[in-house]
Formats: C-alpha cells, sequence, structure tokens
C-alpha cells in the first residue's frame, strides 16, 4: 500500500503530528524549508514530514525582508555630524606596522655594529 501524501497547515497538526515534528527538527526547521509552487503561479513554504501511513507537506509561516535598502536610510544613521574619528586618527595595525619598521631599522644598523667589532 502507498502513502498518502498531504499538505496540512502547521497550525492544524494534531498533537500526534506536532511530537512527530519536534522529534524530526529538535533544533527548528528554519534550514529545511522549501518554497512549493502552485500550478497558478501562487506559491507557499513547507518542511517535510512522513509517517508510517501518510507523507505530509506542513504548510510554515515564512517572513521574509522584503525591504529594499534606500540610502537615504543609511544616511540617516552615519551622518555627516557624527563625531567618530578624525583625519588624524591611525588604525592600531598602522601604528604597529610602523613601530615595528623603526624597530628593523635600529636592528639592522645594531648587526653591522656588531659584525665590526668581529
Amino acid at each position: 500500500m502507498e502513502k498518502r501524501r498531504l499538505v496540512i497547515d502547521y497550525k492544524n497538526l494534531s498533537p500526534e503530528l506536532l511530537a512527530s515534528l519536534k522529534l524530526k527538527y529538535p533544533h527548528g526547521y528554519q534550514n529545511f524549508v522549501m518554497k512549493v509552487s502552485k500550478p497558478n503561479g501562487d506559491f507557499f513554504y513547507a518542511i517535510t514530514l512522513d509517517t508510517a501511513d501518510a507523507s505530509y507537506l506542513v504548510k510554515v509561516p515564512v517572513k521574509i525582508d522584503t525591504k529594499i535598502k534606500d540610502e537615504d536610510d543609511e544616511k540617516a544613521l552615519f551622518s555627516e555630524s557624527d563625531d567618530i574619528g578624525t583625519s588624524e586618527d591611525s588604525f592600531p595595525e598602522e601604528e604597529a606596522e610602523d613601530k615595528a619598521d623603526d624597530y628593523g631599522d635600529e636592528a639592522d644598523s645594531g648587526d653591522a655594529d656588531e659584525d665590526d667589532d668581529i
């Protein structure tokens, strides 16, 4: 006998199916959601759930961030009046490299002096 194939909404799951779902996805189903297209062009999101007698597509609610980034929004967050730094500021990496170069020059001149003494 072939398994029945059913589509069911998450809100309509019986307690037994809900328990099976929690066993299959103990850490959540976020990474297992698939987009299912209908013949008329509509779609829904679902996860799979198999039992002994049926194979289910469980419709799940999905929130998708569809807001288009707007340059004006970014400008509002980072205005030119923010006193974050000045043009005279330097990054720690730059300072460390400058100091390493200074030490390297001294080490080279010190090595030359030692060779002369030997």
